[in-house]
């Protein structure tokens, strides 16, 4: 257990670091090199929901460690509030420049005060580079792709698919009415916001196009776009690592 702990905040850490240079070059290329990386993010991705250093999360952590981060703005992330009850948490617990923004406010925050890269986790990346996140993640890469905005993924090895197609043969859960109509007031009681009566649509995640993604940051390095297509070889970087792992145990076996 321990060492799958060390290999989790290694390649959380890596992650980082990939990211962090993915993110300072794309403002580079767009002539903004010279200042610190506005960074918006979606759910939570920290140290929360990993083992310690976080995917999305891990990258914003490591510009700030570079100095390179001016700030970052998380997403309220409706309707179980991810973001602002656990990312939030970790910004202000970490010492990092943050602020919370409603999950409507994401195109105002880019035509008003300008971000960087967006950067978001993956529950699942499909062998063509669609991706399924929380809900809400495919609505912020379409506002990012209008404003500009590069985005990307941050996901560890473990979490690409190359046995799916793509996100159309991604299953998406559906969650209970209640999380969409009440919110929580403590002591485990909730309180009903919406009228009794009324249908629900609450699908817990969504699936963001390859073609809206900037670049799939793993602990291995950031995959671009396969040349003259919209698609990532997904594929070819899992058989790199799961090479990598089999030598890796052949040495140690030795």
């Amino acid at each position: 257990e321990e060492a799958m702990l060390a290999e989790d905040v290694r390649a959380n850490k890596a992650i980082g670091e990939h990211g962090a240079d993915a993110v300072l070059k794309s403002m580079e290329r767009a002539g903004r090199g010279d200042r610190g990386a506005r960074v918006l993010t979606i759910c939570n991705t920290g140290s929360l929901a990993t083992a310690g250093w976080g995917t999305a999360l891990g990258v914003i952590r490591s510009l700030h460690a570079r100095g390179r981060l001016e700030r970052a703005y998380a997403l309220e992330t409706r309707p179980y509030n991810q973001g602002s009850r656990l990312t939030a948490f970790e910004l202000v617990e970490d010492g990092l420049p943050g602020t919370l923004v409603c999950d409507s406010m994401a195109a105002a925050l880019m035509q008003r005060r300008g971000v960087d890269a967006c950067i978001v986790g993956a529950d699942r990346v499909a062998a063509n580079g669609d991706t399924a996140n929380k809900i809400g993640t495919y609505a912020l890469s379409i506002i990012a792709k209008h404003h500009g905005v590069p985005f990307f993924v941050a996901a560890p090895t473990t979490t690409l698919d190359s046995g799916t197609r793509s996100g159309a043969d991604i299953t998406i859960e559906e969650r209970p009415s209640d999380e969409l109509c009440c919110i929580d007031v403590g002591g485990g009681q909730r309180h009903r916001i919406a009228v009794q009566g009324i249908e629900t649509w609450n699908p817990a995640f969504d699936v963001t196009p390859c073609g809206l993604i900037a670049g799939v940051v793993t602990e291995r390095g950031t995959l671009e776009h396969v040349d003259g297509k919209e698609t990532f070889d997904i594929a070819g970087c899992k058989n790199a690592a799961a090479a990598e792992e089999s030598a890796k145990r052949r040495k140690l076996g030795a």
